[in-house]
């Protein structure tokens, strides 16, 4: 159930617009959408993630920004969670493979959230960000398979895998390399595996998110 709050006051929309006071905010000006009035339910009343484009590198600003407004507005409800997604990426580097982080999507942030005017509002008019994913107002959420592919949150995932099975690798350090299965974990969601590096099979644990059968 959505609690009704006070209408955003001044000093709430000014934050939203411009929280140049607070450290670690952004710089840029941010196009400001107009206020729609009312809490405006949209869709189910279901949190859903959502991808919010953001000017490029300022992405973890934008995060903090988000956290910080959504605390001041007592929104926990409505607005969840907020992530910047990252991987670990195995690079090839003097004949061994070294692991390296880095952003999945530069330039966008994941929200998962009730989408109500209000919500919308404050995500959509927090400095940095330029809009949602979608069609004008209407931001469009994640399936659940763009969810379980980005990795963003854990999803039981139903896999008919057995040894000697071929699998791809589609996120995390070994993302396009293939393997073999030669051990499986129904409970855990995890497979052993050989993957072929450098002309030799290497031996790994993936879980069921990151990965294909072939």
């Amino acid at each position: 159930m959505i609690c009704k709050r006070e209408k955003m006051t001044e000093k709430d929309k000014k934050n939203i617009e411009n929280t140049e006071n607070d450290p670690g905010t952004e710089d840029t000006e941010t196009n400001v959408a107009a206020p729609v009035e009312g809490e405006g339910l949209r869709g189910d009343g279901t949190p859903k993630w959502y991808v919010v484009h953001t000017y490029s590198g300022h992405e973890n600003k934008v995060k903090v920004n988000i956290e910080k407004l959504v605390e001041s507005r007592g929104m926990q409800d409505l607005i969840i969670s907020i992530i910047v997604p990252t991987e670990d990426k195995a690079e090839p580097k003097d004949g061994r493979m070294v692991i390296k982080t880095r952003k999945m999507f530069p330039g966008y942030v994941i929200v998962k959230m009730i989408v109500t005017n209000e919500s919308w509002y404050l995500v959509r008019n927090t400095q940095g960000v330029t809009g949602f994913v979608g069609h004008g107002s209407n931001p469009v959420p994640l399936t659940v398979e763009e969810v379980r592919r980005m990795g963003i949150e854990k999803i039981n995932i139903d896999l008919d895998l057995h040894t000697g099975d071929n699998i791809k690798v589609i996120n995390g350090p070994f993302e396009s390399f293939m393997g073999v299965v030669e051990e499986v974990n129904e409970e855990k969601e995890t497979v052993k595996a050989k993957i072929s590096m450098f002309g030799r099979d290497t031996p790994v644990e993936l879980e069921f998110a990151q990965i294909d059968k072939m």
